[in-house]
């Protein structure tokens, strides 16, 4: 029993992670129907980002996790938005998510050239303090990724819900035409989207870099799992990637221990599978008409 608890508290805290990064692709499909294939390496980058304000500038932790969470709202928010999204999407879905898998290979490398193919150790954002519940060893960083991501989360639920930009934000994503007509932004509330989702990659990248170390490849899983994640929970619902997120992270560890760790890596594919064949739309998703 105490090892059952600890797997899935280690598997709720991984699962937290690939929710912010699921919740991510949730957004920007709802406000602008872009897929971003590069999501894995969005997660990546920002580890670099701290390394580089650590030891190029000499900066304490947490002012390079600062800077990082800056340079990634200038770079992955704004500039992935002008440079890649508004130039591509007039085009169609295909183009842009061509451009979104050659900008994921892109920054691979260019992590890769610049930093060396070798992982390199990030910092512990948390204490290494192992706690006995239940008879079961709970890590603080377990507990510490679990709790920021869900407080990251619900926060995000909260600005949408209960503030008036978040509302603006909502109704430009369902119906941009009226949304516009009725004196809202639009162009401004889908560069919010991008910003937060630049937001939700920084504090994934902080949190599970620690445990996996910062590496140019760390995007390649990060990214499937959260796009599966998405898709599981349902692809136009944040709790959805929520649910998703976790879901995964558990089946994940579980499978790991009780089935094979060399076949972890196929469970979310075959939940995958088993959730399209059986409810398309997610756990929580809700179905969607288009013109075509």
């Amino acid at each position: 029993m105490a090892e059952f608890i600890q797997i899935i508290v280690s598997g709720l805290a991984a699962g937290s992670i690939y929710a912010l990064a699921a919740v991510g692709f949730t957004l920007l499909w709802q406000a602008s129907q872009t897929i971003n294939f590069a999501q894995g390496e969005f997660v990546m980058l920002p580890a670099f980002f701290v390394l580089v304000g650590m030891t190029v500038f000499g900066l304490p932790l947490w002012p390079s996790v600062a800077l990082a969470l800056a340079l990634s709202l200038l770079i992955l928010g704004v500039a992935f938005k002008r440079l890649i999204v508004e130039p591509m999407l007039p085009h169609g879905t295909l183009p842009l998510v061509i451009a979104t898998i050659s900008l994921g290979l892109l920054m691979k490398e260019s992590v890769k050239e610049f930093y060396g193919a070798t992982a390199q150790p990030f910092p512990a954002i948390f204490p290494q303090t192992v706690y006995e519940i239940a008879g079961a060893s709970v890590s603080m960083q377990d507990i510490g990724n679990l709790v920021v991501s869900m407080l990251a989360i619900g926060s995000l639920q909260l600005f949408l819900n209960r503030t008036r930009t978040g509302r603006c934000m909502q109704a430009s994503a369902q119906n941009p035409a009226v949304a516009e007509i009725l004196g809202v932004n639009v162009k401004r509330m889908v560069l919010y989207t991008f910003l937060i989702n630049a937001g939700l990659a920084t504090v994934a990248s902080v949190l599970i870099s620690p445990i996996y170390l910062a590496k140019f490849s760390n995007g390649e899983t990060l990214g499937l799992v959260a796009f599966i994640a998405a898709i599981v929970g349902g692809f136009n619902q944040i709790r959805g990637a929520l649910v998703g997120g976790l879901l995964i992270g558990v089946i994940d560890n579980l499978s790991a221990v009780y089935i094979s760790a060399q076949y972890r890596s196929a469970m979310p594919l075959l939940l995958l599978i088993a959730i399209i064949l059986l409810r398309p739309q997610g756990l929580l998703g809700t179905s969607e008409g288009r013109t075509v």
